[in-house]
């Protein structure tokens, strides 16, 4: 009964809505409420002339800048304010209406409406209530409306607003305003919100920012900063179920399973006496206290419903094939290796990409011209349709790219996906070795098998690291000349494992034009190993290639640089910004470390 009056209500609001529009004056409402307000209604002429007044008294005017223009309210013996002629107590008194009317309604169903320079007008002049904020723009987010909703979202966070009265229901509205931010490219939009939030907004904002801060730091590789704001949020909302997940993320992303799964062991023992979690939050922290790994990948696969069953069957495939067949090799005289793509290879891939249709950019290591996750939808099942064409190393090198490009970055989806594809691509990497020559990117088709490795190296960097670093130290043996980069992912794991000897040795004499990784890499070794001289003398050279390197690694709160999607030029505060994110924990963790360098600077 409840939806069938909300139905009903909706339907004659929006239709009273535009017969004020058409007018803004009381009667021209009225004569549309007898005619066509009535058949919204149910044919109940009562409760048809009852609700238009209700309306018309919360309904902003665009002739009285957004305010309404309300009839007082009639007593029982005087005119009933419908204009039927009749006593209140014997009209619109004696009707009885089936629900509620939210005080809000005519604001938001006018921000729905309204476009241009009267919506601008209209959230500029303060006055619409929270709530028409709030419901307007996640109907707006939810349609699609980025543009709208994210200009009427604003307004409900404007600073001028009191923050102190929003609804708890702000929480989605905050996070819709956040991701709008991000998708649109509107990063220094983002991190004034969230800067504002920190600073002034209600416990639960405050909450969920922290929690939103941490996951952004997690993704850009700034684990010194999420696990800044990790703490704060804890402190924020001690008892916030979210923070089980969170922590969970960031010990993985830290190379900490072990305490990943004894700290979710202590979050659901904590949680689970509460009596206001439902049944599915306490399966999930149960699950992920069992295995948070599996728990986090399985919620990944599943978050995007289109993409959910072919994701999971993909993940099922991988974990099911069969040995690769062999590759077509050649030794030339020089010692170097050469892949041919066959023709079995060539039409195998020809099939793929009927369906994949994103190209690779060939002038870069991982990227296609083209997002292939927009098509995923299409070329997922047909893959699993067709497990035979992952024989083809151009099909595995385009579909370990396009799994690094979107769960690259997360520890716990190594095992579901690149765990598996490595072991194949291992099968083919066995055969390159046992011919014992170099294997050099522009020779033949051979960068094929280095972009799958590279793909495949960076999706375990951070779930598998010690099976990622090995592979690396594999592919580098055969690639004298490091086309990939890997020395320097190398030098970062073995400085993670503690291995400063070997990175010492790695890093290799002090080279002014290498690349700021390495150099910094053989400073920090050095330092561990107690050989202070030679790591000055190689931190100069370090300076001398990037003067914003040791003043961004010492800052506490160093201004933050946008990184563009390509690598940060040499030399730039953006390579000293993305140096800082990917190693400051690591210098941080050494005792000492940073107070050296601050003297050195």
């Amino acid at each position: 009964m409840l939806a069938a009056w909300v139905e009903q209500l909706l339907g004659y609001a929006s239709g009273a809505l535009k017969a004020i529009r058409d007018n803004e004056h009381y009667p021209a409402l009225m004569t549309w409420a007898r005619d066509e307000g009535t058949m919204r209604v149910g044919g109940e002429l009562g409760v048809a002339q009852a609700l238009a007044p209700l309306l018309w008294n919360q309904t902003p005017l665009v002739r009285l800048d957004f305010d309404p223009e309300p009839l007082a309210w009639p007593g029982r013996n005087e005119p009933c304010w419908c204009d039927s002629g009749r006593k209140t107590k014997q009209c619109c008194g004696a009707v009885d209406l089936p629900g509620a009317i939210p005080p809000h309604l005519m604001w938001m169903l006018s921000l729905k409406e309204w476009t241009g320079e009267t919506l601008k007008a209209a959230l500029a002049s303060g006055k619409a209530p929270d709530q028409a904020l709030l419901e307007a723009g996640l109907i707006a987010a939810e349609s699609g409306q980025r543009g709208r909703a994210q200009q009427i979202l604003e307004s409900l966070f404007a600073t001028e607003r009191d923050w102190s009265r929003l609804p708890e229901q702000a929480e989605p509205a905050f996070e819709i305003l956040v991701d709008l931010y991000q998708a649109r490219g509107f990063h220094r939009k983002r991190a004034a919100l969230l800067d504002e939030v920190l600073e002034r907004g209600p416990t639960f904002l405050r909450g969920v920012a922290l929690e939103r801060l941490c996951l952004m730091h997690l993704d850009s590789d700034d684990l010194a900063s999420a696990r800044e704001a990790f703490v704060r949020a804890q402190q924020t909302l001690p008892d916030s179920p979210t923070l089980a997940y969170i922590e969970a993320m960031l010990l993985l992303h830290e190379g900490h399973p072990e305490e990943a799964r004894a700290r979710a062991h202590f979050w659901w023992r904590r949680l689970s006496k509460r009596a206001d979690l439902e049944a599915e939050q306490l399966q999930f922290l149960a699950d992920l206290a069992a295995n948070p790994e599996a728990t986090l990948a399985e919620q990944m696969i599943h978050s995007e419903e289109a993409l959910a069953e072919p994701l999971a069957s993909l993940s099922a495939l991988l974990e099911t094939l069969e040995a690769p067949p062999r590759l077509t090799l050649t030794l030339t005289p020089e010692g170097r290796v050469e892949y041919h793509a066959t023709a079995r290879e060539d039409t195998a891939f020809a099939a793929w990409f009927e369906h994949f249709q994103a190209a690779i950019d060939e002038d870069a290591a991982l990227s296609f011209a083209a997002d292939p996750w927009e098509n995923a939808a299409e070329w997922l099942p047909a893959l699993c349709a067709h497990p035979e064409w992952l024989g083809a190393p151009a099909v595995l090198q385009s579909l370990s790219l396009a799994l690094t490009s979107r769960f690259g970055s997360l520890p716990w989806m190594a095992d579901s996906f690149f765990a598996p594809l490595a072991t194949r691509f291992e099968a083919w990497l066995a055969q390159v070795e046992a011919l014992g020559g170099t294997f050099a990117w522009d020779d033949a088709d051979n960068a094929i098998l280095l972009r799958c490795a590279l793909s495949l190296i960076v999706g375990m960097e951070r779930g598998a690291r010690m099976r990622s670093r090995h592979l690396a130290e594999r592919v580098l043996k055969l690639d004298e000349e490091d086309d990939l980069g890997l020395r320097e992912l190398v030098l970062d794991q073995l400085l993670r494992e503690g291995r400063d000897d070997e990175a010492a040795e790695l890093s290799g004499p002090v080279d002014d034009e290498e690349v700021i990784g390495v150099a910094m890499a053989r400073v920090l070794a050095l330092y561990r190993l107690a050989r202070r001289d030679e790591a000055a003398r190689a931190l100069a050279a370090a300076q001398r290639a990037n003067p914003y390197l040791v003043p961004m690694l010492c800052d506490e709160r160093p201004r933050p640089v946008a990184l563009a999607v390509d690598a940060p030029a040499p030399g730039t505060r953006a390579e000293a910004w993305q140096y800082r994110q990917l190693m400051r924990d690591q210098w941080l963790a050494t005792p000492g470390a940073l107070a050296w360098l601050a003297e050195q600077r």
